[in-house]
């Protein structure tokens, strides 16, 4: 289907968004290098690129620049931070988002010559100290994503409000086969993690509460832990019309504080919002609670190794306004602290193509629900700022620069025999999905 078309160019609130409003003070040498630079990359790209007045050029999805100058010294200040917030404040637009994006993350390396990399930092700096996954921290961090409104995830997600990659049966996706495919997944998991009928299963991550409907509906008796007070909200009452209360406890909990044992545990794109500095104590954590034969699944989203410690060692667009202390791991940073904590990686399996579907359902609603965006008090930076976070994920996974995974892991920290190499860069088939 056609891309829908940005929304005007906002009226920015200084108040609320004083780095939107705000364009950098203009520099020759940073506003000129990045103007230099960019020009020369983007037009050996398979991009139509527009600046300004001037005349469109090259081929592929467009990129339509309104203001060059504010773009180019956002992008000269600030790097891909810039980028962002240039966008946010309707500098730019493009009526195939996905496409540009999509463009630019598969030739994120040919943007910048070899020797300029070295200097990234001088354009974004170190993550903010107060980002730091501390107890206090993480709960400000999760606070300032997931609480923003649950009415505001209810009108992209669907109706199992699960806000994590799906697993399709067929592709395309659809409206009306998304939840089908959340519980596809979800199934999916609990079979790694061996749910049935009397396991004592943890969740790390609620969510808003689907994954533990499902494996109550099992017969399993779960304990599932949170740090949004709105999710805990939802999830209770969803329990508690499920007639599930008895064997569903949600609590407000950081997973530094889970005491007992658990037959199983399973955690869905959690690791993401630990940081890298506190991996070591939530793989800790999950040997720490598993009983003798336990099982854990995870769903984590990845990037390459390299990608990931540079992005580790700078503030990002997305760190900044999307998911503050986050960190997408590498495979094998997790296999690296999982087999530290004694635990054994049994499964591996990859399928990125089924997040960049998923991604681009939620993307589709949210477009077409922007007056009821608007109408929860959401202004049009925000919704701007939102439809390019949406966009960007799903690039980044058309792209392959992200991938996301199934890892099942056992408390058997034995050294990784041949077949699970081979699961290590597997990829979820449609029979293995069915």
């Amino acid at each position: 289907m056609p891309e829908p078309t940005a929304e005007a160019s906002p009226q920015v609130d200084a108040a609320c968004w004083p780095d939107v409003a705000r364009v950098p003070a203009r520099s020759r040498i940073r506003g000129g290098t990045a103007r230099l630079l960019l020009t020369r990359a983007l037009g050996s790209l398979p991009l139509r690129t527009r600046l300004g007045d001037g005349p469109a050029l090259g081929a592929g999805p467009e990129l339509i620049v309104h203001d060059p100058d504010a773009f180019f010294r956002r992008l000269g200040a600030h790097g891909l931070i810039g980028f962002g917030e240039s966008y946010m404040g309707g500098e730019w637009d493009s009526d195939d988002l996905v496409g540009v994006l999509t463009v630019l993350a598969s030739h994120v390396d040919d943007l910048v010559p070899a020797p300029l990399r070295r200097l990234r930092h001088l354009w974004n700096g170190p993550r903010p100290a107060e980002q730091r996954n501390s107890e206090d921290g993480a709960r400000e961090n999760i606070h300032r994503h997931y609480d923003l409104s649950n009415d505001l995830f209810a009108l992209f997600l669907d109706e199992t409000m699960s806000y994590s990659s799906a697993v399709f049966a067929a592709f395309p996706g659809s409206r009306r086969t998304l939840p089908a495919a959340q519980h596809r997944k979800i199934d999916r998991l609990l079979d790694l993690a061996g749910v049935r009928t009397g396991t004592r299963l943890l969740e790390i991550g609620t969510g808003w509460g689907e994954l533990a409907l499902r494996a109550a509906a099992r017969g399993a008796n779960v304990v599932t832990i949170t740090l949004s007070a709105e999710q805990q909200d939802l999830a209770c009452r969803r329990v508690a019309r499920a007639g599930l209360s008895d064997r569903v406890t949600v609590e407000l909990r950081d997973y530094r504080q889970v005491t007992g044992t658990y037959d199983a545990v399973v955690s869905v794109e959690m690791i993401e919002a630990v940081g890298a500095e506190y991996w070591p104590v939530y793989f800790g954590t999950l040997r720490g609670v598993l009983a003798p034969g336990g099982r854990i699944a995870l769903q984590a989203i990845t990037m390459a190794h390299e990608r990931m410690l540079h992005t580790a060692r700078t503030h990002t667009f997305i760190s900044k306004y999307i998911f503050p202390g986050g960190l997408i791991p590498s495979p094998e940073a997790i296999h690296e602290h999982a087999t530290a904590a004694g635990l054994r990686v049994t499964a591996d399996q990859g399928f990125g193509e089924h997040y960049a579907e998923t991604l681009r359902l939620w993307r589709e609603r949210f477009l077409a629900e922007r007056p009821q965006v608007a109408r929860l008090g959401f202004d049009i930076t925000f919704r701007r700022m939102w439809e390019l976070y949406l966009a960007y994920c799903e690039a980044g996974f058309r792209s392959r620069y992200l991938d996301v995974r199934q890892i099942a892991l056992t408390g058997d920290a034995a050294p990784a025999g041949p077949a699970l190499q081979t699961a290590r860069t597997g990829s979820l088939d449609q029979e293995n999905m069915r």
